[in-house]
């Protein structure tokens, strides 16, 4: 018989969901396509969207920190890659 210990009563500040690098990457990925539709359908200026996303993208590789990675953090989640 195995016994399943709840991850959330071992540590109080387990975070068991996906890591930081996914979710920028789901963020940039989703506000990419957005930029995209939005500049299809009612104005190209929005493709401007899409080089903000891409100047954050790169801000985290090389800063290793961009706005939306702070905010995150400070919300609970944590990065995988320990640089």
């Amino acid at each position: 018989m195995t016994t399943h210990t709840d991850p959330t009563t071992t540590s109080p500040k387990a975070y068991t969901g996906w890591p930081l690098e996914r979710v920028l990457f789901a963020m940039a990925g989703t506000m990419s396509l957005v930029s995209a539709l939005l500049a299809a359908v009612i104005s190209p200026w929005f493709l401007l969207l899409t080089v903000f996303v891409g100047i954050n993208q790169w801000a985290y590789v090389t800063l290793r920190a961009c706005p939306a990675s702070i905010i995150l953090n400070r919300l609970g989640v944590r990065a995988q890659c320990r640089w």
